[in-house]
């Protein structure tokens, strides 16, 4: 009885806090290499942040994230400040500007 107690204990609060998590899949505009380990640096920087992985063909970042430490916006706003536009974020020119030729996307106006 002991044991089951214990365990119990240990299991209760992984699954509480599982259940807090979401998923989410976002554009991210990049190109390389370079691009992929500054955006999922950038967007695990974030407190709450659990999981980041940037496609480089699709342009598409999928993150899973504790939803009452942290909002979509805040992970955007942190991955525009190191030069990539997000549908809720764009980098700064200086900061795009900035980024060595190969990490260079095209960008919309607006």
């Amino acid at each position: 009885m002991k044991n089951l107690i214990v365990i119990c204990l240990l299991i209760l609060p992984l699954t509480l806090s599982a259940q807090k998590n979401e998923k989410a899949n976002f554009e991210v505009s990049g190109n390389c290499e370079m691009c992929k380990k500054r955006i999922e640096k950038a967007a695990l920087s974030v407190k709450g942040l659990k999981v980041a992985n940037w496609d480089i063909p699709s342009n598409i970042l999928s993150i899973v994230y504790h939803s009452e430490k942290v909002n979509l916006l805040e992970i955007q706003t942190a991955i525009a400040k190191v030069g990539h536009d997000t549908p809720l974020a764009k980098a700064p020119d200086g900061t795009y500007d900035k980024l060595p030729m190969c990490c260079l996307y095209k960008r919309t106006l607006e």
